[in-house]
Order: C-alpha cells, then sequence, then structure tokens
C-alpha cells in the first residue's frame, strides 16, 4: 500500500494503451501540482476576527444583500426595543426614518448596560455587544423570560453593515453615547450629559453602501413593520415619523403616526378583513399562558386570532416572539391540530359521522388567522428566523388552544354547527374530486363521449347553442321535435334528480343522471373545471309547470349552486317557463302560465261570454311539439328567467339553500310554520 503513496517514478500515470504520458505533460502537472502544495500552508489559514466575517459574508447573517436584508436590519434593532416591551419594561418605541437614508430606533426600556464588563475590564458592556459576536443578555434567560433575539449577533451584525452607527443609552441618571464606522468605535464611551427621568436606548445607523449600493430605506414598508409590531404586542406604542420627501408619490404612508392597538391581534384581522367580510361566525381571539414545564418553570404564551370565512382566500400570518415565521412552523402545525380535533369532537357531540373524515386542509381551507407565540428559548430555521422548529412548541400550542376552543364551540351552538357543516361540505367536496374521473371535450388526439340520451346540436360554437334539461324520456320526445337542430339540444333526465345539498360525496359520485349532465357540459366539475370548456352558452331548465316540475328545477338549481356555480355567476343557466293552460275560441289561441294568468286572459282577450276551450297541459310530455315550440324552445315568442346569485345576497343564498335542501328537517319545518300564513293557494 505504503507504494502507491511513494515518489520513486514507478507510478507514473499510463495512457489508455497503458504506455507512459509524454513526460512534458507530466513534468507540466507536477510543477502545477508542487505549486499548489507550496502555496497551501499555514499562512493560507485565515482568520478573521470581530465582525469581519459579517462584512465578508453578509448572506450568512441576514439573507443577502437586497432590499429584504437591507429592511432586516431594521428588523433587528427593533426587535431588541420589541424584547424590552414584552418583557414590561417599555411602553414607547420611537422609529424615525431620516434623509440620508438614516434610521433612528428609540424605546424607553432599561438601556443596554455601559458599565464595564467583567470578561473584558477596558471594554463597556455595550461596546462588547455591538462589536463581538454572540454577546447579549437573553442566553440565559435571566434578563429576557422570552426574546426574539436568540443569538447574540443582531447589533453587531447591524453595526458591522453600517457605514455610521450611533448609539445613546440613558439610565442610572446618566446619558452616555459612542459613534461606530463599519463596526469600529470611533472612541471610547462618553457620558454626554444626566438625566433626572429619561431612560432607554436610541440607535442611529445608515447602511453601508459597500455592502447595499444604493438601496434605500422604503417608508411604506418600515410603515408596515412597524404596524405588524404594534399589533403584536398590545402593551406598546409605536410613534412613527419620516420625512415627508421620502414618501413616493402615491404612496398612502403617513408621514408621522401613533400605533397601539388595544385589541391586539383582533384588530389586527379586522383591519385586513375590512367591516363587510362575510363570516360564517364571530372572530374567535384570546390569549393563554403555555402549560409550564415539569419543574413549574413558565414555557410562555401565545395569543391568536381566527376568522372563519364564508367564502375566500385562506390566510395565516404566524409570529414568535414578535418575529415573523412566512414559512410557518411547529406553532402552526400546533393550531391547525386543535383546530381539527376540536371539530372532531363536536361532530362527535353531534353524532355526525362524517366529521370523522375532516382533515386539517378542510378546516383550514377558507380560515383568516394569525398566531403569536411567546416561548423561551425557540429555534428557528436560520438567522432570518423564518420557520419556527422548536419541537415542543406544537404540543404547547395544540394543549393551550384544544380546551380554549372546546369552550369557544360550547358556547356558540349555532354558529359551531355552521362551520361543522360548512367543514364536512369541504370534506365532500375534496372527496368528490378525488373521485371524480371526468370525460374531457373531444380533442385532435381524442373524440369526446357524449350520454347516450344527449340529442345534440350541429352548430359547433357552443356561444350559439343551448341545451335543455327535461324530465324523462316522454318530455325529451316532444322537446326533440320542437327544437331547432342547428342550435338547441336536447338531454332528458330520469324523474328528480339527486339532492346534493343532502347526498355524500359516495351518491354523487355514483349517479348516472348527474354523470351524464356533467358529461354533456364538457366544463368538469371541481378542480377540473373549465368555463371555457363548456359546450353550450345557455343551459335552460325546462320542467313541467307544476309542483314536481318546480321540485325538480329546483334540484337542478341547486346542482349548479353547490357544484357548479361559476355557471350562474357567469349568467349561462336558465329556467323555461312553459304555459299551464292553452285557452282556445275559434281560430284565436292564447297560452296561460298559471290560474291567475288564465282567469285574466279569459276577461282581456275574448268576448265577454264567450265560450272559452280550456285545456290543461298535464306534462310537457303530453304538450304538442308545435304548442313547446311556439311557447317555450322558439327565441322569438319564449320567456326565459336567468338564474342569478347576486354577491350581496351570498350569505343570505348559502342559508336559503342549507334551510330548504340541506340535511336537516328541522329547518325546513321551521320555514313552513314561518310561512305558511303568507301561501293563498296549494297545488296538492
Amino acid at each position: 500500500m505504503s507504494d502507491l503513496f511513494s515518489d520513486n517514478g514507478q507510478n507514473s500515470p499510463k495512457s489508455p494503451k497503458g504506455r507512459s504520458r509524454p513526460s512534458s505533460v507530466a513534468a507540466e502537472k507536477g510543477a502545477a501540482g508542487a505549486q499548489a502544495a507550496a502555496s497551501y500552508d499555514a499562512a493560507s489559514i485565515e482568520v478573521l476576527e470581530g465582525l469581519e466575517p459579517v462584512r465578508r459574508r453578509p448572506g450568512m447573517y441576514i439573507g443577502g444583500t437586497d432590499e429584504t436584508a437591507l429592511h432586516h436590519l431594521v428588523a433587528e434593532i427593533l426587535d431588541n426595543s420589541m424584547d424590552e416591551a414584552v418583557a414590561g419594561h417599555a411602553s414607547i418605541i420611537e422609529v424615525s426614518l431620516e434623509t440620508d437614508n438614516f434610521i433612528s430606533i428609540r424605546d424607553n426600556g432599561r438601556g443596554i448596560p455601559v458599565d464595564p464588563h467583567p470578561r473584558f475590564p477596558d471594554r463597556s458592556a455595550l461596546e462588547v455587544i455591538l462589536t463581538t459576536l454572540h454577546a447579549g443578555g437573553k442566553f440565559s434567560g435571566k434578563a429576557y423570560e422570552t426574546s426574539g433575539g436568540l443569538h447574540g449577533v443582531g447589533s453587531s451584525v447591524v453595526n458591522a453593515l453600517s457605514a455610521r452607527f450611533e448609539v445613546e443609552v440613558a439610565r442610572d441618571r446618566g446619558v452616555w453615547r459612542q459613534v461606530y464606522e463599519r463596526g469600529i468605535a470611533l472612541g471610547p464611551i462618553e457620558k454626554t450629559g444626566v438625566t433626572q427621568n429619561r431612560r432607554g436606548t436610541t440607535i442611529r445607523f445608515q447602511p453601508d453602501v459597500e455592502i447595499f449600493g444604493n438601496l434605500h430605506f422604503s417608508a411604506a414598508r418600515l410603515y408596515r413593520l412597524c404596524r405588524a409590531k404594534a399589533f403584536l404586542f398590545r402593551g406598546v406604542t409605536i410613534r412613527w415619523s419620516c420625512d415627508s420627501s421620502l414618501i413616493r408619490a402615491g404612496d398612502v404612508t403617513p408621514s408621522e403616526a401613533t400605533l397601539h392597538f388595544p385589541g391586539g391581534l383582533a384588530d389586527s384581522l379586522q383591519d385586513e378583513l375590512g367591516s363587510d367580510a362575510a363570516l360564517l361566525a364571530p372572530i374567535w381571539a384570546d390569549d393563554a399562558d403555555l402549560p409550564a414545564a415539569p419543574d413549574g418553570t413558565r414555557n410562555g404564551r401565545i395569543e391568536w386570532a381566527v376568522a372563519f370565512q364564508e367564502e375566500g382566500q385562506a390566510t395565516f400570518a404566524s409570529f414568535c416572539n414578535t418575529i415573523p415565521t412566512p414559512q410557518g412552523g411547529t406553532h402552526e402545525a400546533g393550531c391547525r391540530a386543535a383546530l381539527l380535533k376540536g371539530f372532531k369532537v363536536w361532530g362527535e357531540h353531534k353524532s355526525e359521522k362524517r366529521a370523522a373524515s375532516l382533515t386539517a386542509d378542510d378546516v383550514m381551507g377558507t380560515v383568516a388567522g394569525k398566531l403569536s407565540l411567546f416561548l423561551r428559548d425557540p429555534q428557528f430555521q436560520g438567522q432570518t428566523k423564518e420557520k419556527l422548529t422548536s419541537q415542543e412548541a406544537s404540543r404547547l400550542v395544540e394543549s393551550a388552544l384544544r380546551d380554549r376552543f372546546d369552550h369557544w364551540l360550547a358556547g356558540n351552538p349555532a354558529q359551531a354547527d355552521q362551520l361543522l357543516a360548512r367543514m364536512i361540505e369541504r370534506a365532500e367536496e375534496r372527496l368528490r374530486r378525488k373521485g371524480q374521473k371526468d370525460t374531457l371535450r373531444k380533442s385532435a388526439t381524442r373524440r369526446l363521449r357524449l350520454p347516450g340520451k344527449l340529442t345534440d346540436c350541429t352548430r359547433e360554437n357552443a356561444a350559439e347553442t343551448e341545451i335543455f334539461l327535461v324530465e324523462g324520456d316522454s318530455a325529451g320526445g316532444s322537446a326533440k321535435q320542437a327544437r331547432n337542430r342547428e342550435f338547441q339540444a336536447v338531454l332528458p333526465l330520469r324523474g328528480k334528480i339527486l339532492n346534493v345539498a343532502s347526498a355524500s360525496a359516495e351518491k354523487l359520485r355514483a349517479n348516472q343522471e348527474l354523470k351524464d349532465l356533467i358529461e354533456a357540459l364538457g366544463c368538469g366539475i371541481g378542480d377540473r373545471f373549465d368555463l371555457s370548456r363548456l359546450r353550450y352558452g345557455r343551459v335552460v331548465i325546462m320542467t313541467d309547470a307544476d309542483v314536481d316540475g318546480a321540485h325538480i328545477a329546483s334540484l337542478l338549481m341547486t346542482f349548479f349552486y353547490r357544484e357548479l356555480p361559476e355557471l350562474i355567476r357567469h349568467g349561462h343557466i336558465y329556467l323555461a317557463q312553459p304555459p299551464l293552460y292553452r285557452l282556445t275560441q275559434g281560430a284565436k289561441t292564447v297560452y296561460a302560465m298559471d290560474d291567475a294568468d288564465r282567469e285574466r286572459k279569459i276577461r282581456s282577450q275574448f268576448k265577454v261570454n264567450a265560450k272559452v276551450e280550456v285545456s290543461r297541459f298535464k306534462g310537457l310530455g303530453e304538450m304538442p311539439p308545435g304548442d313547446l315550440k311556439q311557447t317555450t324552445m322558439d327565441p322569438k315568442h319564449r320567456t326565459l328567467l336567468r338564474v342569478i346569485a347576486p354577491a350581496e345576497d351570498r350569505a343570505l343564498t348559502r342559508e336559503r339553500v342549507e334551510s330548504l335542501m340541506g340535511r336537516k328537517p328541522e329547518l325546513r319545518f321551521a320555514f313552513i310554520q314561518e310561512h305558511a300564513r303568507s301561501v293563498d293557494v296549494l297545488d296538492v
């Protein structure tokens, strides 16, 4: 083995055929290797001291040198002031954006210690903090129970990356000041005055152009940061100011503002949602202490605000020790678990077996929420702290939220039932999407499979075509004879279709009538829905002019409202208006829609005491094709009602569909009792 590493020339490189390479090549490579070996010695090993590593590799400490990293400098200093406020030592923080890219942050906390450091007696504790990585008062937990600064690098990193960094401390009835440039002190700390009541720390700095180039602070971005911090701790007031010349044209950022929110996260969430937000229940907001450690040590506390939206995009913002965690983490996982288990337990309490199929995504699908955790010694992913990784956080958050969520549901039973119904609806929608096997529209490589009962039209432009949904083969036969085959299609449906508002996902997937309807329309359903693939410009529900026909029409409208709401939203669904009576006298024929219309037209359309022959259509199947065409299908003479769901009445529409078509008969009974007195005529 040792021969392999000897330098005796016996193991010189070989050519592919086994011959030795030319000596000149070997010599060149040998010379290069010798030069490299000579250049890599003890002198090649650099030892970066002080803050030099930060200036060499700023991305390691603040994530880069872009605008986000630039504003992260402000967050590091502001977080220190917030830690003082959360610990109960500060109540006011002042943030001021000045010209020349300077920013000043001042608090009325205890002030950074200025006495000599025990380990470095020739330097003040202030200078040690600002010039030494991993130096700070947040490691042991003695000075701060919870804090956002954990690694002792925040202030020193900002100092290192600033062209000028000024610090002023007021404590112990004195005022001290020190100035730095690019992390190097221009002189020792100096006492500049005395004070009786003032205390706290003021830091003013200007980012170094050698690191950040010509990037400048954004007033709007900094104002949003201050506002977010004020929301996160209700015990702090943040006073914001900036030079008006720094506010960009069209920007609504104020030049001065006092930010204080006694409602905390609830105020923040309501502010984002707006006063007209459509919610299924009042915002659930509260705060609580986390379960203590086995030795009785406090672990921290949690604050939250959760809104269950009727519709809309799910949004969830989380924080740990006032640090935003845009990538979430274990505290968000604990919140999701608490809400999911709460709804499942409520479902068991209500004997609702379908609640067992709920997942966290079903629950969180339309939730807008904010979660703020204050935790001892949290663990983050990286120095920029975008994700919380503390394993115990999930258990602590779930434990703190579960009991309170159960109590909240029990205290709001009507809203809890409504929320559970909404979650189950989302779960069944998810299961439908999972089990769906749609037939795609005709393409160049695949022909569309259409239902056998569909009688299609010949025109290819979908916007110019319409499909009539009729009840039964008999009505379908009349409609096929009465239609204009160029642009009118007919699909007979067998009897009353499935009530999708009360049926399970399995029943919906197995229902052949609905499968035929979906295939005929061609636009898909659920996450495969594509309005551009709709095969007909109008979808016309054409049922008998009696109670049964109205019921079938209601079932079809419920199907479109629940499964294909975009067709209603874009005005594709219509109701045909077939007449109930034909009135004839000699050669004159008039059609009447109902009993009242019949009496009115007999009086107005015919001579007094004339003998008028009245024929009642028992159904579309028994209506002569000529009458059906003349009254209901010919665009020149017919009347169509467009089905709409006004945006301003979304809540009422959803409530009405759930009451009349949903699973709970007691809601229908209550509706009948409430409106029974207004019914004049019953068709029984």
